[in-house]
């Protein structure tokens, strides 16, 4: 491969007061290491060509990225600076002509600045270029050192800055390009003479200088790049700016919002023109919402396919499809596997999971569908139920087209309702049904009397 890279994600994070390693601390509800990771894709690194270097949670770390396809990666044991990180990734550095080392901890890299970098980078035949931005605070940041032509000269962190040198705005961002010939040489040379006692990954520039290698810097127009969370505040930051912009992007694609209270939308969602999100509404995952829907207040919807002009109203549903001119709500829950076809009306209270409704069918309220497939304009009653479980299996029910699903029916699965047929409110179906036929099954009625007279309550009294 010609270039690789190589994220830095070993961070305890101990600020952050979290059993979870830094790095999986999630920005609107993504893991951080997966921004990184989804910026190199869409700068067209391969899952093969991206390294991490995992410490403390390294299993949790590992199995993420693994879930992303990213399969490399290395252990740091103990955490002595940023220069011993990539040496445990030196692996890495024989795969690739040039290597970029960028942090897990930093989500909002983005492809462009990937891209640019590298360009810069190849074009100037430099052994290192540094990734900079310029902010209006740099404390806590590593000073960019530059002589008096503006060429890089070093990079100084904030704790070995002098007084002059935290006046200076342009700082490093933790990103790198290298060249990995180039750096393979320097990592054995790096030592620990500064004043945390770690081997900083900045020394490469003076070594690689002092080599006669040429180092150059690429400032950014992205200044959040910079930006990374050591502690819950942190992190609340990054939400917000993420969320903020996130809105903004589907403001500008024509998305309507009377109010942003309580909407949070992640960075992958799509959403057509027109539609309108209303508060408290949560879209999460690769969910893709067609033109002209409404969806919210108070809903999730994760992972989801929706048609245009849906509406969905304190609705919760995860990895199903609806399509055009679906209605939910409110108070509906559509579980994994569920698809709507066009037209279909869920209303109140009503569960739907791993089924398929046809086309115009109304389920209107109190009724839970499970594992079922319904056909095309059949109507439920209130408080249906299709008992799909026996303790040790599940089993679908099948109801055709035109059906009428009477109140308080109770549909035994397996049971097959053929088309056009009909069950009298309050039956419990064992068996199936023929079409365009009426059943009836309910338990002869028993009357006890003088029942009140023995009954627990009077006894009670």
């Amino acid at each position: 491969m010609n270039n690789g890279a190589i994220i830095l994600a070993a961070g305890d994070g101990k600020r952050m007061k979290s059993a979870r390693p830094k790095v999986m601390c999630e920005v609107l509800e993504k893991p951080m290491i997966g921004w990184v990771i989804d910026s190199l894709c869409e700068a067209d690194f391969s899952a093969d060509a991206i390294g991490v270097v995992v410490g403390n949670g390294a299993e949790i770390v590992s199995g993420y990225v693994n879930s992303l396809g990213v399969t490399r990666t290395f252990m740091q044991a103990e955490r002595k600076g940023t220069g011993h990180a990539v040496m445990q990734a030196a692996d890495m550095l024989d795969l690739c002509d040039n290597v970029l080392v960028l942090c897990g901890d930093a989500p909002f890299i983005d492809s462009d600045t990937i891209r640019n970098s590298l360009e810069a980078h190849i074009s100037s035949e430099s052994k290192v270029t540094v990734v900079t931005a310029e902010i209006g605070n740099p404390t806590g940041y590593g000073r960019i050192i530059r002589d008096e032509n503006g060429s890089l000269l070093r990079i100084t962190e904030q704790k070995d800055c002098s007084e002059q040198e935290k006046l200076i705005k342009e700082i490093n961002s933790g990103v790198y390009w290298f060249d990995s010939k180039a750096l393979k040489s320097a990592l054995p040379r790096l030592q620990t003479a500064n004043a945390a006692g770690e081997y900083y990954l900045t020394d490469v520039i003076g070594i690689t200088l002092a080599d006669g290698g040429k180092v150059s810097a690429f400032c950014a127009g992205n200044e959040n790049i910079v930006l990374g969370a050591n502690s819950r505040r942190d992190l609340l930051r990054l939400n917000t700016i993420a969320r903020n912009a996130v809105i903004d992007k589907h403001l500008d694609n024509g998305v309507e919002f009377v109010c942003t209270d309580g909407i949070i939308i992640g960075k992958d969602v799509e959403i057509g023109q027109d539609c309108k999100i209303l508060p408290n509404t949560i879209l999460r995952g690769k969910t893709v919402i067609g033109a002209g829907s409404v969806i919210g207040p108070n809903s999730i919807i994760e992972n989801c396919t929706i048609g245009e002009k849906a509406e969905l109203n304190n609705v919760h549903a995860y990895d199903s499809v609806l399509d055009n001119n679906v209605k939910a709500g409110p108070f509906v829950h559509l579980r994994p596997g569920t698809t709507l076809h066009d037209g279909v009306k869920i209303g109140d209270f009503v569960e739907v999971k791993n089924s398929e409704v046809g086309t115009m069918t109304c389920i209107a309220h109190l009724t839970y569908v499970g594992d079922s497939d319904v056909g095309k304009d059949v109507n439920f009653g209130c408080g249906c139920v299709t008992a799909n479980y026996d303790g040790v299996n599940k089993f679908r029910t099948v109801i055709g087209d035109h059906a009428f699903i009477g109140c308080n029916t109770n549909l035994i699965a397996p049971v097959e309702i053929g088309e056009n047929a009909t069950t009298a409110a309050g039956s419990t179906i064992t068996r199936n049904v023929p079409p365009d036929s009426l059943v009836i099954e309910r338990g002869q009625p028993r009357t006890i009397e003088h029942w009140e007279h023995n009954s627990k309550r009077k006894r009670k009294a």
